[in-house]
């Protein structure tokens, strides 16, 4: 059986949500190739590519933003399979937790810290 890309990329977003991190989708519009998830995990930031494990290539130009960000300093990596997804938790340094925290927030975003007049 062949996984999907997007199999692997709901899994991904499941363990990091229940390790207590974020697993944000990115769309950058205009740009080819940019990473389809920004991970935040305790104090880390990961951009990550998700792709199948057999046939899922990188593009070229997914290739340039990789060097491009690692130059920066920024971590980056490809998620094929749930090992990968392991490491990522690993080199975060992430224990496993139970449950992601519940949302929405019971506190309004836009109703705290209004200022008034």
């Amino acid at each position: 059986m062949v996984v999907k890309e997007s199999m692997i990329e709901r899994e991904l977003v499941r363990r990091v949500l229940a390790a207590g991190g974020l697993c944000e989708k990115v769309r950058v519009i205009g740009k080819r190739g940019f990473f389809d998830r920004i991970v935040v995990l305790e104090g880390h930031i990961v951009f990550v590519e998700c792709k199948r494990e057999r046939g899922g290539w990188i593009r070229p130009h997914q290739t340039w933003y990789r060097k491009l960000f690692e130059a920066q300093g920024a971590a980056c990596c490809v998620v094929r399979n749930l090992s990968d997804i392991d490491q990522i938790l690993k080199n975060c340094g992430a224990a496993h937790r139970d449950a992601a925290p519940e949302f929405p927030p019971s506190s309004s975003p836009t109703t705290e810290g209004t200022l008034t007049t």
